[in-house]
């Protein structure tokens, strides 16, 4: 049987529009519960501004550095760190660059976007 490749998609700080507190108190809540959940993602994309959970002094750091240490691959968009010149700061995951995250969905047998 082939194995489910759940890829989680994430391109933005919050979950929802309109009230950034409530959308960040959500992005954690979603990351906790995908930690704790049975089945794991095989990787997480952060992509435009979502590349700043994963950067310094980011409130996610924690929780993605927990969910990196189960095995899940976390990858930040390059182009979107150097737009925000985070590069330097990324401290979760690594760099990626659009091939690897375009080959990453083709390669998903699902795609979870928060």
């Amino acid at each position: 049987m082939k194995r489910k490749k759940v890829l989680v998609f994430i391109d933005g700080e919050t979950i929802g529009k309109g009230n950034d507190e409530l959308g960040r108190i959500l992005m954690r809540s979603f990351l906790y519960t995908l930690k704790d959940l049975g089945t794991r993602p095989w990787r997480i994309i952060f992509i435009y501004t979502g590349v700043k959970l994963a950067a310094e002094g980011s409130e996610y750091l924690d929780i993605l550095k927990e969910i990196e240490s189960l095995g899940v691959e976390i990858l930040s968009c390059g182009t979107c760190l150097d737009y925000f010149n985070l590069k330097d700061r990324l401290k979760a995951g690594r760099i990626s660059n659009m091939n690897e995250i375009v080959s990453s969905f083709i390669g998903a047998t699902n795609v979870i976007k928060p």
